[in-house]
């Protein structure tokens, strides 16, 4: 056992993070019309380009930047595509060890719920599983369908891309929201004319004289290169008014009808547009004569948060409503539009940038720049605002998407212990053991096995040591917490039985192995029982087997999947046999082995079992009660045990414990247990050598 320590100790330095991709196993994952740019970082992020080879967005693999670990403890790696507009155009599998889908329910599962993502935009809150609310309630909630006997690994898929999304976003995508933006209120009405728009705040008017342009360029080259300032310093340099027109009353009351149903024609094919209304009456104009219609205004900027909001001319011809001041209609009038997936808000103060613009020198000018900010804000009673939908986290959904399930299973486990407990004697006294056995053994296999996939399997454990050595998050272990309860009930069992709770009670491959060990004994077939010399080597094998499956992981992480087969557990439980032929015969032969002899797989060659002997170690008491007759003379217990777990001298050996009860049993009854018997006939009462517990 110290020597498969000091394996596992020396294996994590040989333990390494995988490298990014280089471009050409990139390229392979980018289709046209887009094409693959520069490197951006050391973690997997690329230039996206279009046809025309501008900046598309951004192409990246998860597994640096979201390391989330599967259960095999290696992340799973997926390619994804994203726009500039934080839109996924694309999602692929790279590379994952997840064990259902390594060779249990094939890829194509898997490949098919990553199809989900294209079209999603990151601002979208998107969760995996049953919905706890509804997606048509404005909220954003987008529901991704999991993939049944593998929800888990596809959880821990999404959080990878969510968070490495989110991490590109961050850094690249400045503008990009992460909730669902306000909108206007389509059935908001409130009659409004021009002067209830000004009184109530609703058109902000914005006034910069010449003279105060001419202070901001005071002291630069361009001081004096507007004269026109200069010869009328009051007059206006920007007479500005904004007015968020999305919401339909206040656009009634600036447009003109043939403007307005120009306006909602073009929000209906654009829904998610923010159309802002710009009139400027001052020497500013908005923009300059090389504009190009349903472009970005050249002259004029955004920003919310402190983070840009892309402008672009509507292309809508403006007139204005009858009955604006004559200083409005003879004003210059633009429609802007902005897109509020991207993040702006217009219930919330936002800046709108106004360059004033000025050129020194007559030829090739050098051109000075300086901002006029104006704030503007419309009231958020105009606006529809989903507040932003707050997830359950990823453990959190798992365990109401199986709330049921895991109640059952506690009351399973309470009935469970209590048996194997406190009521242990009681059990063991009756006649009837055997058939209450078999009883709660199917039970057990149908709901834990086969309905609750319960199976617990050597590749979570060696996930969990891989995990730890490379400094990892455990939070995957949360995404099944049917599994982990019956994990912690297994660790309960370290303590109070060792091994033998969880190999005697709660393996559903276990039991059907004692189901055919039963129906070998029926149809009378012939029993292997190995010498008690072969018996202790053939029992060594499990932890060779352990130990080279611990290499694996280190030295060669991607075979882990291969090796992991020696499992019969995933082809009989998790896929009720249905895989290929050579698992199938694999996990059948070691069924019809245990006919003939009794649990072979258990006993000789799981490496679960391996560890579950090792962490049996944890017990605090030898529970078996022995008397000082058990050995010599009586081997009755050591007869009937076909464990081989008690020795000559009639200790347990609990390390291969199985905790079937039968010793109990034998020891308790007094027509059966030898030094009773001989007691019996002295007439004298016999002492225990260990307390019964």
């Amino acid at each position: 056992m110290r020597l498969l320590l000091a394996l596992l100790l020396g294996l994590a330095a040989l333990s390494a993070r995988a490298d990014p991709m280089d471009r050409a196993a990139m390229e392979r994952f980018v289709y046209a019309p887009y094409g693959l740019g520069e490197p951006v970082n050391d973690k997997g992020v690329w230039e996206l380009l279009n046809s025309g080879g501008g900046l598309a967005g951004y192409a990246f693999e998860t597994a640096l930047m979201a390391p989330l670990p599967g259960f095999s403890g290696a992340p799973i790696n997926v390619f994804v595509m994203l726009d500039l507009e934080g839109a996924i155009r694309d999602v692929k599998l790279i590379a994952h060890n997840e064990p259902i889908f390594v060779s249990g329910l094939g890829e194509a599962p898997f490949r098919g719920f990553l199809e989900q993502y294209a079209g999603r935009s990151i601002s979208e809150t998107m969760v995996v599983g049953s919905a706890y609310g509804s997606a048509a309630d404005g909220s954003g909630l987008v529901y991704l369908d999991g993939v049944t006997k593998a929800t888990a690994s596809v959880r821990i898929a999404h959080e990878s891309i969510m968070a490495a999304a989110r991490e590109v976003a961050r850094e690249k995508l400045a503008g990009v929201s992460s909730g669902p933006p306000a909108r206007p209120d389509p059935d908001y009405d409130e009659p409004l004319d021009w002067d209830a728009l000004v009184d109530q705040g609703i058109a902000t008017h914005h006034l910069t004289s010449n003279a105060a342009v001419d202070a901001l360029f005071a002291g630069t080259i361009w001081a004096d290169d507007d004269p026109a300032a200069g010869e009328a310093p009051d007059a206006p340099y920007l007479d500005l008014w904004v007015i968020d027109i999305g919401p339909p009353s206040i656009a009634r009351a600036v447009l003109s009808p043939d403007t307005l149903g120009e306006l909602q024609r073009f929000l209906d094919i654009s829904p998610d547009e923010e159309p802002l209304l710009l009139i400027e009456s001052g020497r500013h104009g908005l923009v300059s004569e090389d504009f190009v219609r349903n472009t970005a205004p050249d002259r004029l900027a955004a920003e919310q948060d402190g983070l840009p909001i892309a402008l672009r001319d509507a292309d809508l011809l403006v007139e204005l409503a009858a009955g604006l001041p004559d200083a409005l209609q003879d004003g210059t009038a633009m429609i802007l539009r902005t897109d509020r997936r991207l993040g702006f808000d217009p219930s919330r103060e936002w800046t709108l940038k106004v360059e004033a613009v000025r050129a020194h020198g007559m030829f090739q000018p050098a051109i000075g720049r300086q901002e006029i900010l104006v704030s503007a804000q419309t009231p958020e009673r105009f606006f529809l605002k989903p507040q932003v939908v707050q997830t359950l986290p990823p453990w959190r959904e798992a365990i109401r998407g199986r709330q049921t399930d895991l109640l059952l299973l506690c009351g399973f486990l309470v009935v469970l212990l209590i048996a194997v407990g406190p009521l242990q004697k009681h059990i063991a006294r009756r006649p009837a053991l055997t058939p209450l056995r078999l009883g709660l053994l199917t039970v057990m296999t149908g709901f834990v096995g086969f309905w609750g996939q319960g199976q617990l399997s050597i590749v979570t454990p060696l996930g969990v040591l891989r995990t730890a050595l490379e400094g990892g998050s455990f939070a995957f272990l949360l995404y099944d917490p049917f599994s982990l309860l019956v994990w912690i009930a297994a660790g309960a069992g370290f303590v109070l039985w060792g091994r033998g709770f969880f190999c005697g009670w709660l393996c559903p491959f276990g039991a059907l192995q004692e189901f055919a060990a039963h129906l070998g004994r029926r149809l009378r077939l012939p029993q292997i029982e190995p010498t008690p010399r072969w018996d202790r080597r053939l029992k060594g094998l499990k932890y060779v087997v352990l130990a080279g499956m611990v290499a694996t992981v280190f030295l060669a992480p991607g075979k882990i999947d291969t090796v992991a087969e020696i499992e019969p557990f995933k082809t009989a439980i998790t896929t009720y046999f249905q895989r290929a032929w050579p698992y199938v015969l694999w996990a059948a032969g070691l069924l019809a082995l245990s006919m003939v002899l009794f649990k072979g797989f258990c006993r000789y060659l799981c490496p679960l079992g391996a560890l579950m002997a090792i962490g049996g170690l944890l017990r605090r008491r030898d529970w078996i009660a022995r008397r000082k007759g058990c050995g010599a003379p009586c081997q009755l217990c050591r007869v009937r045990c076909r464990y081989g777990a008690i020795e000559k001298s009639g200790k347990i050996a609990y390390s291969e414990c199985f905790q079937c009860l039968d010793c109990v049993q034998i020891y308790a009854d007094p027509k059966q247990c030898v030094p009773l018997v001989l007691t019996a006939r002295k007439g004298r009462p016999v002492a225990p050598l260990e307390p019964a517990e």
